[in-house]
C-alpha cells in the first residue's frame, strides 16, 4: 500500500514538473510568433529587413524592426515602451541611457550572449556595478575616409604647392590641412567639387560634429581631469575642434551658405561618386557607399585617417573605436517574449546565415567568441579599424559621448554650429553657450 502510495506521488510530482516546465522560460518561445527590435541605425535599415525576411523563413518568427531617425531614438523609445505592442529588444547607447531606461532592462548576465562577449567589462552593468543589463554587439570605429585613388592623383600632380608626398606624411593636423587646402585650390584638375563631402546641418544631421568630432576635445579633457564623466566642460580643447570643422566646412562640396539643406547621404553619395575626396564618418558608412547608384570608390581605395585636429602628440593617435550600441531586452515583456528575442539574438551571432548578416551585410565588427577570425567582415573600412586596432603605435580614442549629458544637449550644439557656420554666432560666444548648456542639461538629467 504504501509501495503504491509512493509511485502515485512519484507520478504527480512528475505530472507537475511536467506541467511547470512545459510553462518554463525556454520552451514557451514556440508560442511567440512575432518579436520586435526598435533599431537607431538608419544606415542599415534596408539589412534588417533582409534579416526579418532570412528569420521569419527559417523559424517561421517575424521580426518587427522600426528604425528610429536621427536624433530621435530616444523619443522614439519612451513613444514605443509604452505602447501595447512595446518592442522586446531595444538599444541604449550606454550607461547614461542605461539610468533613463533600467526599469525596462533586463539582466543578461545569465545567458549565451553574454558568455560570448570576448570583453565582459564592455557591458552596462548595473548601479552596483554587477549583471549585465547591455550588451555590445559590434565594436565600431570612425575617422577620415578618404578615396586613395583620388590622393594619389593628387600627389603625381606637378604644380601642387604642398612638399607632402604620401599620405604616410600627413599625421597631424598642420600637415593634413596643408594637403587639404591645396587639394581644394587644384578640385578641377582632381575632378571634384570639393575635399570633403558637405558639412550636413540639416536639422538631426549634424551628429558627426556634435557627438563625434566632440568627443575628441572632450576625450582630451577627461585624461587631462582624471576623469571618466564630467559634471561641466571647460571645452579646454574648443580651438582644436574649431581647427577642424572649420577645414571641413570650407573645403567641402557646398558653400557655407547651403549647408543647412545637406543632409547625412547627401555627404555620403558625394563621396561615393567621386565628387569628394574625404569624407568623416564610421565603418558602417561603406554600406551606403557600396549601394549608392554610380559608386567610384573601389574597395581597395577606400582608406582610414585619424581625424587630426592639431592636439600635441597627435601623430600616435589612432582612429575613434568603441560602441553606442547597446542591445537591450525588455524586462517588462513576457517570459516567452524575452525567450524568443533571446533566441533571435543567438540566432544572429552563432548560426552560419546570422553570421554572414553580421559581418558582410552589416559590416560589423563582432565583439563576439562565435566568430573565427576568417569570419570577419571583408568590407574594407572595418578591414581599416582592425589594422588601426592591432597597430601598437597607435592609441585609440574611445567613444566618449556615451557620456554626454543627453540628446537635447547634442541637438542645441548642432543648432549652434549652424549658427556659426551662417555668421549669426561668433566661436566665443558659442564656446560659452556649449559650456553652459552642458551643466544645465546634466543637471536637468539628475532632477
Amino acid at each position: 500500500m504504501k509501495k503504491r502510495r509512493f509511485v502515485a506521488l512519484l507520478m504527480t510530482m512528475a505530472m507537475l514538473v511536467s506541467m511547470m516546465s512545459g510553462c518554463s522560460f525556454g520552451s514557451s518561445a514556440k508560442k511567440v510568433t512575432q518579436i520586435y527590435f526598435l533599431s537607431c541605425k538608419p544606415e542599415v535599415k534596408s539589412v534588417w529587413e533582409e534579416v526579418s525576411a532570412a528569420y521569419e523563413k527559417e523559424t517561421g518568427v517575424k521580426l518587427k524592426v522600426l528604425t528610429a531617425a536621427d536624433g530621435n531614438h530616444e523619443r522614439t523609445l519612451k513613444a514605443e515602451l509604452a505602447k501595447k505592442d512595446y518592442p522586446t529588444m531595444f538599444q541604449i547607447n550606454g550607461p547614461v541611457e542605461y539610468g533613463k531606461w533600467k526599469n525596462y532592462c533586463m539582466d543578461l548576465s545569465d545567458t549565451k550572449l553574454y558568455s560570448w562577449l570576448l570583453d565582459k567589462s564592455m557591458a552596462v552593468t548595473g548601479d552596483n556595478g554587477k549583471g549585465a543589463y547591455g550588451i555590445p554587439y559590434v565594436v565600431e570605429g570612425y575617422g577620415i575616409i578618404y578615396n586613395n585613388a583620388i590622393m594619389e592623383k593628387y600627389f603625381a600632380l606637378s604644380d601642387r604647392t604642398s612638399q607632402i608626398k604620401s599620405m604616410g606624411e600627413i599625421n597631424n593636423f598642420a600637415a593634413l590641412k596643408e594637403v587639404v587646402e591645396d587639394m581644394q585650390a587644384h578640385k578641377s584638375e582632381l575632378g571634384i567639387e570639393g575635399v570633403f563631402g558637405s558639412t550636413s546641418l540639416s536639422p538631426g544631421e549634424s551628429w558627426r560634429w556634435h557627438t563625434h568630432l566632440m568627443n575628441i576635445p572632450i576625450t582630451y579633457e577627461l585624461q587631462d581631469k582624471n576623469a571618466s564623466e564630467l559634471d561641466s566642460i571647460d571645452f579646454t580643447y574648443s580651438d582644436e575642434f574649431k581647427n577642424v570643422f572649420d577645414l571641413y566646412v570650407n573645403n567641402s562640396c557646398t558653400p557655407a551658405s547651403e549647408l543647412t539643406d545637406k543632409g547625412v547621404e547627401d555627404s555620403m553619395q558625394e563621396f561615393a561618386k567621386g565628387k569628394a575626396a574625404m569624407i568623416q564618418n564610421g565603418n558602417w558608412g561603406w554600406t551606403q557607399i557600396e549601394s549608392t547608384d554610380g559608386n567610384v570608390v573601389k574597395q581597395e581605395d577606400a582608406k582610414y585617417m585619424p581625424i587630426y585636429t592639431g592636439m600635441d602628440g597627435e601623430e600616435s593617435q589612432g582612429l575613434c573605436i568603441g560602441t553606442e550600441n547597446y542591445i537591450c531586452i525588455n524586462s517588462q515583456a513576457t517570459d516567452e517574449e524575452k525567450q524568443a528575442s533571446l533566441d533571435f539574438l543567438e540566432w544572429l551571432y552563432s548560426s552560419k546565415e546570422g553570421k554572414k548578416f553580421v559581418t558582410e551585410k552589416f559590416g560589423f565588427i563582432p565583439p563576439f567568441s562565435t566568430f573565427k577570425e576568417s569570419e570577419y567582415p571583408s568590407n574594407p573600412l572595418a578591414v581599416e579599424v582592425l589594422e588601426y586596432m592591432n597597430d601598437s603605435s597607435k592609441k585609440s580614442v574611445p567613444w566618449n559621448f556615451v557620456t554626454f549629458p543627453n540628446q537635447k544637449f547634442k541637438d542645441n550644439m548642432g543648432s549652434d554650429l549652424t549658427l556659426y557656420v551662417n555668421g549669426e554666432m561668433d566661436w566665443d560666444t558659442l564656446v560659452d553657450t556649449v559650456k553652459a548648456d552642458w551643466t544645465n542639461q546634466k543637471s536637468s538629467e539628475e532632477e
